[in-house]
This record gives C-alpha cells, structure tokens and sequence, in this order.
C-alpha cells in the first residue's frame, strides 16, 4: 500500500515531463495493480502504522484509480487543444492521492484532512476547466457548501481525542449520555452533505452542469462516495441511538429519494437529470448503512460501486452528445437514434442499468437494501416500490428523450471515435462482470 502510494506521487511529478498518454498509462497500470488489494484484504488489515483498510477502502481505492484513468480518456479534447494539459493531468493525479489517502488512512484526523483537501483541486478543475462563465459561481458555492458544513466535524473529532486519547478506528469508544443527539448531528453533517442527503443536496446539480467532464466524473464516481464511506466510519460510534432514533434519517432519504425522483421527470438539462439521480441512489445507500446489518452493508457497497461506473459513464455521454451539438436540452437532442445508431446501444444499457437490470451490479445493490430496508421495518416497502418505478421512469424518460422523435441537427458534425466506444467500454465491463464475484462484497461485514 505505502509503495502504491510512492508510486502516485511520483507519477504527480511526471506529469510536466511525460506525454499525456504516459501518465494515463501509468494511471491504468495502476488501476490493475489496486485490484489485487480486492481479493487479498477481505478483513481489516493494517498495512502500517497509518494505512490499512478492509474490503470497503480497498474497493473505493480501485474505483478511485479506475475513473481518474478513464477521466484522462475522456479529456483528451483537453490535450488536443493542448489547454493547460500539464496542468489538467497534475490536478488529476492530485485528486487520486488525496482519495487515496482518504479511503486507506487509520486514523479519523488523517481522514478529515485529506477529505477537505480533495475539495481543492476539484474547484480548480471546475472553475479552469468549467465551459460556461457561471462555473465560478458553481465551484465557489461547491467549496463553501461543503467546506463550512464540515467544520463542526473537526470539532467533534477533538473532542472524541479528548475522551479517547487517539484517533484510530478500531479504539474508538461509543459515545453516549445527555449529550448524543448533539455529537450525533455534529459527526454526520459534512458526510451527509457530501453524499448528498436530500434538502443538503442544492450544491450538487448546479456543480455538475458546470463542471467538464472529468469534474462530473470525479463527482458523481468518487467524492459523493466519500459521504457513504465516512458514515461507515463513525455510526458505529452511536449504535445506541441509531438502533432507536435512526429511522427519521431512514425515512428522509427514501422520501427524499422519491422526491428528486419527480424533479428528475420535470428536467430539460440532460446532466441535471444525471445528477439529481445520485440523490435518489445515495439516499438508498444511507438507509443501507443506517440499518446496521450485514445486507444493508454489503447493499450500500455495491450500490457505490455500481453508481459510481453507471453515472460516471452517462455523463460521458451526455458530453459526447455535448460536444457534437453543443447542447444539453433534452427537447433539442432528440431523435439521436437515426445519427448515431450504435451510440444508442450504450444510451439504452447504461440507462437501463441506472434503473438496476440485470446484471449489472446496481441490481444486486438494491435487491441487499431493500431487504435490509424492510426486515427493518415493513412500513419502507411502499416508498421503495415508489422509488423504484419512479426510477425507472426518468431512465426511460432520459432514454426516450434523447433517443427518439424528430432530429433537428442539420449541421455537419464529427463522428464517434473508437476511443470513445473504448472509454463506454470500460465503463461497462467491471459493472457487469464484477457481479461474477458477488461473494466478496456479500460477507465483508
């Protein structure tokens, strides 16, 4: 683990001497070799004295590596143009160290620091990098969003050293007494935040629509798994409460889910009806982990995996189509069918796999949360029956829109290249065939 870690920072100097195509080799190189740490830590293992992690940090840090590899594919009109490529792959590779060291740390300080400063380069790849003059405004309201509703959790870690005299995990103590509720809310802001947990959510959509495509892929692949991952982390601290109190948390997110499920219906924007998605799958996997059992667990792991491959690959279309027809409005992009018949596949699979059909992953996910949903309580059946028809509703509704009806594009444009159809490829392929491997991710917990 320390030797990957050697090897990102050296990759981060190489980025001024290297070609573009190096450095994205490297990132590949490295996506492969993370893979392994999957198969090898089933078990919390401590790697040294400040890394370490269970299947749950090791399967983020493989995702992690993965779409930074996929993010430098899908940037390469960003090398063409040669804008500031140096500096596009630096920050990439930067985003890449600060998850890594966010996902693989031991100790809960640690964690909150290279969790903020993953906000850093992700505003300077949306305010440099951003296509419209209203991203400075999107990457401002982004950094401070997130940034003030996470001060009072580095208020809560002080004081849990105080109690405990160290930060680690696996030494942590239950927190209890008169004043819980308050620690409570103070330990989960900046991760529901992150998430986002429906009404802390409005940074989100208007981050996405402006941000390039490698900053929509980095948000909706990486950092909105930052929310689940921090959670797993500390609710344990309040099993007490959450096993009494935990379900206004639980009812919020499938209502909220169902919610943005109606607003999705009523978007026109094609990458702010991706993103208001992610409320709706993430409000899922916080009702996973609040139930505090292994299927909601196991659930909440798949889903993020799953979510973070399916909306990564849906923004990179909704930025192929972007880039030919210079548009994103749902009632100009219709009729795509009849201009790009084979692109229409990948519209159909990784719209349908947004609604969770077999086999991709995203199924499996949602089958664990709904059974740990409703041994929880019967009462959640009737919102997720909702959630779930609502969800497939806005898939087919994006689908539809985009896919058939009138083309108005009378214009030349450029065809799809073959390294597009590869980056929709390797979207597909670990969505589909990690399902082969179910059982790892089943019984980590």
């Amino acid at each position: 683990m320390l030797g990957m870690f050697m090897y990102m920072c050296m990759l981060s100097m190489c980025t001024l001497i290297f070609s573009w195509e190096m450095i994205q080799c490297g990132l590949f190189f490295l996506s492969f070799m993370s893979i392994f740490f999957i198969y090898c830590f089933c078990s919390f293992s401590c790697m040294s004295m400040m890394m370490g992690g269970d299947l749950l940090s090791f399967s983020l840090i493989s995702l992690s590596c993965w779409i930074c590899s996929l993010m430098l594919l899908a940037s390469y009109k960003i090398y063409m143009n040669n804008f500031n490529k140096e500096k596009f792959s630096f920050l990439v590779v930067l985003i890449l160290i600060f998850l890594f060291l966010s996902f693989g740390c031991l100790d809960l300080l640690m964690f909150y620091i290279s969790f903020e400063c993953v906000l850093v380069p992700t505003f300077l790849l949306i305010v440099g990098w951003g296509g419209q003059p209203e991203r400075l405004q999107a990457g401002i309201y982004m950094f401070f969003y997130t940034l003030c509703a996470s001060l009072p959790l580095l208020v809560g870690i002080l004081n849990l050293y105080k109690i405990n005299g160290s930060m680690v995990y696996n030494i942590l103590m239950l927190i209890g007494g008169k004043m819980e509720v308050f620690w409570f809310f103070i330990f989960i802001v900046a991760f529901l935040v992150k998430l986002p947990m429906f009404l802390l959510h409005l940074w989100l959509p208007k981050a996405h629509v402006e941000a390039p495509i490698a900053g929509s892929m980095i948000l909706a692949g990486i950092l909105l798994k930052l929310g689940g991952y921090g959670l797993f982390r500390v609710l344990f601290l309040f099993q007490n409460f959450i096993v009494w109190n935990g379900g206004f948390l639980l009812s919020l997110g499938l209502v909220g889910g169902l919610w943005t499920s109606f607003i999705c219906l009523r978007q026109v924007d094609l990458k702010s009806l991706i993103a208001y998605s992610s409320v709706g799958h993430m409000g899922m996997v916080m009702g996973g982990i609040i139930t505090l059992n292994s299927w909601g667990s196991s659930g909440a792991l798949l889903l993020m995996v799953a979510h973070g491959l399916c909306s990564s690959a849906l923004f990179c279309l909704a930025n192929l189509v972007y880039e030919r027809f210079y548009s994103r409005s749902l009632m100009v992009l219709s009729g795509l069918m009849s201009i790009f018949p084979i692109l229409a596949m990948w519209w159909f699979m990784f719209c349908v796999f947004n609604m969770a059909a077999p086999p991709s992953m995203n199924l499996f996910g949602e089958i664990f949360l709904m059974m740990s949903m409703v041994g929880w309580s019967q009462w959640t059946m009737i919102c997720l029956v909702m959630l779930s028809f609502f969800s497939a509703c806005y898939s087919l509704f994006m689908f539809s829109s985009t896919q058939h009806g009138k083309s108005w594009m009378m214009f030349s444009f450029d065809g799809i290249k073959i390294r597009e159809y590869l980056l929709l490829f390797l979207h597909f392929i670990p969505m589909n065939f990690l399902v082969f491997n179910l059982d790892l991710w089943s019984y980590w917990f």
